[in-house]
């Protein structure tokens, strides 16, 4: 992939404002999109699309499909628009916050508007040839996504593993039951998912008309608990009753004695590489249908990965197993020749890793954050170290805010900081130096979260690793776009030659 010198914002769809408690792909969505172009950056940077769940916290990293769309970016206004709902007959729960995701009431809410908006669409006298054309075209993923999604609300949401053995093993006569018995919710599920992909191509239409390219984001793993597990249990390392044999983690480090257990199922990798990653250029087939540049999540995983045995307390007892990272490579590149990805690479790596990302050129990831305070000279993330084929970030969705990390940063980190810059720094102006230390970078493209050019603090974190509370839900108000801004963000995008020629 061939970058320009060039920038971008960090900001997910959820984080949007607006009036229905969560941000979506409405009229501020495209209102960002206006404020990017004027602003003079390239890129609007977001996290994964699938949808999520309460039961694991809404985390867009922890998805029951790899392919499908979030029903709750999908916009009532727009749904209005279009004639599908008459927003008067609903009243917005007073519950639903402007500043935060209160997501269980979003839930309930919008899933009010989808039963409302799928009986407008079954009274209409003829068949809408663009729902049709899309169940066509996608049917490879939405027939299972959507009969899963219709026995697990049938069965309670309990896992797929403990629904009867028949449907768990999916056998033929008992998946053609279930179709007939639930045909109705089948259908709708469908429905969703065209009113989210409809949605996703105006928004996306519009970003390339006034130059702006998506920036978006594929998790590495999938939850057991999942379309995508249930219908292919070969390509993942399960035991005779579909539970899985080892699970996902990363071993003991500096931060963690015990590890990080993340309990997904491991790939059986054998199997996916005997039917040529076919499940995989799927899933990077769809992710480039809704960006225009993919950041793989956990790259490191391509080289080797830490699997721990399932049942185990922590990720002590885990190790290293292969993967087969040139050949996959090799094999997506016949595909997707511009290999349009970005890599993940953060954290403890190997050679191997070095060796993956150095043969197929792939663009890794510099996060100032990490470079003070460590006055080692090989740090990679201090900024004479960069280069061109990278992405610097002031921080990432997984870091304190630039002004949280330095009102909780060491003596030894400021002193760092403040004899690099040459500067007094404070809370006040951290933001705004680490911002410019960004855009000057010699590292192709510059991507600042939104929270980091508006110097918030703590109180705009997106997500705390390790913890459970309060992630995900945060979100910008209107007034807080800084729009009259938008003048002299261009200008320091000029300056530092990040408007592409």
């Amino acid at each position: 992939m061939k970058l320009k010198r060039s920038s971008g914002i960090l900001l997910h769809i959820t984080s949007l404002p607006g009036r229905f408690g969560i941000g979506d792909l409405g009229p501020e969505a495209f209102k960002f999109l206006d404020f990017l172009k004027k602003s003079g950056y390239s890129y609007w940077q977001i996290l994964p699309l699938n949808p999520t769940d309460g039961i694991y916290h809404h985390s867009p990293y922890s998805s029951h499909s790899a392919f499908a769309g979030n029903p709750l970016l999908i916009s009532p206004q727009l749904l209005e628009e279009e004639g599908y709902v008459d927003l008067s007959d609903f009243s917005v729960p007073f519950e639903i916050s402007s500043e935060k995701v209160i997501f269980d009431t979003v839930v309930n809410y919008k899933e009010e508007i989808f039963d409302a908006a799928y009986r407008q669409f079954k009274s209409r006298d003829k068949v809408d040839p663009d729902f049709a054309e899309f169940v066509k075209i996608h049917a490879d993923w939405l027939d299972n996504y959507s009969l899963y999604l219709a026995l697990r609300h049938k069965y309670d949401r309990k896992n797929w593993t403990d629904w009867p053995k028949e449907l768990r093993d999916r056998q033929p006569a008992a998946l053609q039951k279930a179709k007939t018995e639930l045909k109705d919710q089948i259908e709708r599920e469908k429905f969703v998912q065209f009113l989210f992909f409809s949605q996703w191509s105006r928004l996306i239409l519009e970003a390339h008309n006034n130059g702006i390219q998506i920036f978006g984001d594929v998790p590495f793993y999938i939850n057991h608990d999942s379309a995508d597990c249930w219908a292919n249990p070969e390509i993942f390392k399960l035991d005779e009753e579909k539970q899985p044999t080892h699970i996902s983690g990363v071993p003991p480090d500096l931060f963690s004695k015990t590890g990080q257990l993340w309990g997904t199922p491991v790939y059986n990798w054998q199997v996916l590489k005997a039917s040529g990653y076919d499940w995989w250029k799927q899933r990077l087939r769809q992710n480039l249908l809704l960006f225009d540049v993919v950041r793989i999540d956990h790259f490191r995983a391509f080289a080797d990965y830490w699997e721990v045995p399932a049942g185990e307390k922590t990720a002590i007892n885990g190790t290293w197993a292969e993967t087969p990272g040139s050949d996959f490579f090799h094999q997506v590149k016949t595909e997707f020749p511009d290999m349009p990805f970005i890599a993940e690479d953060l954290g403890l790596l190997d050679q191997a890793v070095y060796d993956l990302l150095e043969e197929f050129k792939f663009p890794g990831m510099k996060v100032l954050q990490f470079a003070f305070g460590d006055t080692n000279r090989k740090n990679p993330y201090i900024p004479y170290n960069h280069e061109f084929n990278s992405i610097v970030y002031t921080g990432t969705h997984d870091n304190n805010t630039t002004a949280g990390w330095f009102k909780d940063s060491g003596k030894e980190v400021r002193e760092h900081l403040e004899q690099y810059t040459g500067q007094k720094i404070t809370e006040n102006n951290v933001h705004e130096l680490l911002c410019r230390m960004a855009l000057a970078s010699v590292a192709a493209v510059a991507i600042l979260p939104l929270q980091d050019i508006l110097g918030l603090g703590s109180e705009a974190i997106m997500n705390t690793p390790g913890s459970t509370k309060g992630n995900w839900s945060w979100r910008i108000t209107s007034e807080g776009i800084p729009v009259q801004s938008a003048e002299k963000l261009y200008r320091q995008n000029e300056l530092y030659g990040r408007i592409p020629q």
